[in-house]
């Protein structure tokens, strides 16, 4: 009879007709067999359900959790290394890295050069990037001294006369290498710019070629330099053109969108598809995207260049000593105004004034520290993929 009653029980349990159960009566197992409840439960399953997997934070997140403010807005400056007092600004001042200029290699030897570069290291927590541009013709910091070269790097425009990407992918070759050697992380090419003018400023550091052999230019250094575990920064967007030097003044830029995106626009677009690492921005008015602010401190060249370019990697400015920024807006306001603008990285001859600021700026919730995390995320993750971290 129990035997009766526990199978009558457990029916009427499925459909929904036990409502209580004699407190009397022996106990009643109303486990339901697993072939009855996969028929009638189609979200049964024998198995435990587990959790989803979460994505365990990068080396650059946790390193991010452990700096100090301090570190972290240090980590925005690329400084321009300073004759004397390199180890004491690198300690003070929390820098991201250092570019080096001809002074740096002058009368040095590359056993110097890489003792020297040893030493920065040395003294920063957090590896530095020590950049140099190397672009070949009229810019080349290293290679200009016979100790690290028996004759400069040749420029992309005489190279690509000469061999055609052949022989700038061979060229790009024995650069990487070469400044490898020396403890260099980061060359600041190669240049983008597509200048027609033969008297304009970037003439003669451009390819000199159309927008769309100049990207296929560009894209082969980037694939070199990324073969070679060296980084590299496009410059200078949103493109000089034949623009004037905003080293020396203010320089405009007055073409209609469509014919940016036709020209001066196609080499970074070529670049952001091969997965370039960084990014420069000029400090050219681009009236066709924002006729009021430097493409440097403008919020919406660099929503251009994130949301409608689709570049996730790192934005760095231009030198924000030129005076196309300090004749207008000073040292210590540019490197805010920079900051704000969507800059992950501030090339900074002036980083002894610009640090301070940008500091305070965060202090008093001028700049967030949100926006100033995404920034030092990104150098961090650069830093990852050049395997300083």
């Amino acid at each position: 009879m129990k035997r009766i009653f526990c199978a009558l029980a457990a029916v009427l349990l499925l459909t929904g007709c036990v409502s209580q159960i004699p407190q009397n009566s022996d106990p009643i197992v109303t486990t339901v067999p697993e072939e009855t409840r996969k028929e009638t439960d189609p979200t049964f399953s024998t198995q435990e359900s587990e959790p989803e997997p979460t994505q365990p934070p990068d080396a650059a997140e946790l390193l991010l959790g452990e700096m100090s403010l301090e570190e972290r807005v240090g980590q925005l400056f690329l400084g321009r290394c300073p004759e004397i007092g390199a180890v004491t600004d690198i300690e003070t001042y929390h820098l991201g890295g250092f570019v080096l200029f001809q002074r740096d290699f002058k009368s040095e030897t590359p056993q110097s050069v890489s003792e020297t570069i040893a030493r920065y290291q040395s003294a920063s927590r957090i590896p530095l990037l020590i950049a140099v541009d190397e672009e070949g013709g009229t810019v080349n910091r290293v290679s200009k001294f016979p100790a690290f070269r028996s004759e400069p790097f040749s420029s992309p425009r005489n190279l690509y006369n000469a061999g055609g990407m052949a022989l700038i992918e061979s060229s790009e070759q024995e650069k990487c290498q070469l400044l490898r050697s020396l403890g260099i992380n980061v060359n600041l090419a190669p240049v983008c710019d597509v200048a027609t003018d033969p008297d304009a400023f970037m003439y003669r550091r451009s390819l000199g070629q159309s927008p769309e052999i100049t990207g296929e230019f560009v894209q082969t250094v980037v694939g070199v330099m990324k073969h070679n575990g060296l980084g590299g920064v496009l410059k200078h967007f949103p493109g000089y053109g034949n623009n004037t030097d905003t080293h020396v003044g203010i320089a405009v830029d007055s073409k209609s969108l469509e014919e940016l995106e036709a020209g001066d626009l196609v080499p970074f677009a070529a670049g952001i598809q091969a997965d370039c690492d960084a990014i420069m921005v000029s400090h050219i008015y681009i009236n066709a995207i924002d006729p009021d602010l430097p493409a440097t401190l403008s919020p919406a060249v660099h929503a251009y260049l994130r949301e409608t370019m689709g570049f996730d990697g790192v934005i760095v400015t231009d030198d924000l000593a030129m005076e196309a920024i300090t004749d207008v807006y000073g040292a210590g306001e540019s490197a805010v105004l920079a900051v704000l603008a969507g800059n992950d990285l501030l090339c900074a001859t002036d980083y002894a004034v610009q640090y301070p600021a940008v500091l305070e700026a965060v202090k008093d919730g001028r700049i967030s520290e949100e926006l100033l995390n995404r920034a030092v995320l990104r150098v961090l993750r650069w830093k990852l993929e050049l395997g300083l971290l």
